[in-house]
């Protein structure tokens, strides 16, 4: 009986020392590991696509295209009083309109990396805390003018294909587009 009580003793002490060992070990290996940013921990907010018109001195050159992601905090961006949405746009428009440096005719020259480092720097400055943590482009376009008169017109031909396609239809079928009538059967008045 005596063994049986010193060998649940021992079970026991052994046991104990494991957990401890090992809820030590797990929260030395944690402490030491800082959490990824791309794992977990921020929200990652799309935008609408903005189309924002690219202005020269002769006029309007074209319409850049985008659709961006960024990653916020959630605790900090549920403090902001302006919706980081409305601020992302602000400051698209904003570094648009005032960077000489970007010409969206020529966009194979365009630095993206810059681009966005530049929209996210300009957010956490005029928030005064780093609350956007990253940019990332989901789509990006430039359209020139002749391209966006060039689809319109194209359009245009294909409706209008369309329309003249269903105005002939009922013509192949016979006369208005209405089945005779069974033969014995009178056709009701048209009103």
């Amino acid at each position: 009986m005596i063994k049986f009580i010193v060998a649940a003793l021992w079970i026991s002490a052994v046991t104990a020392g494991a957990i401890f060992y090992s809820f030590q070990s797990s929260q030395a290996t944690a402490s030491l590991e800082p959490a990824s940013p791309m794992l977990g921990g921020l929200d990652y907010v799309k935008t609408e696509t903005m189309s924002v018109p690219v202005l020269t001195k002769g006029g309007i050159t074209g319409y850049f295209l985008a659709r961006l992601v960024y990653t916020v905090e959630p605790e900090k961006a549920n403090k902001m009083s302006v919706p980081a949405g409305t601020l992302i746009n602000d400051e698209l428009y904003s570094y648009l309109y005032s960077s000489p440096a970007i010409d969206f005719s020529r966009i194979e020259e365009l630095d993206l990396d810059l681009f966005r480092n530049e929209i996210r720097d300009r957010i956490n400055k005029r928030i005064g805390e780093d609350v956007v943590h990253e940019v990332l482009i989901e789509q990006i376009d430039f359209l020139s003018k002749q391209e966006i008169r060039d689809n319109n017109l194209r359009r245009r031909k294909e409706t209008n294909a369309a329309a003249l396609a269903v105005e002939s239809a009922p013509e192949a079928s016979g006369g208005h587009g209405a089945p005779a009538p069974a033969h014995g059967a009178e056709a009701a008045p048209v009103h």
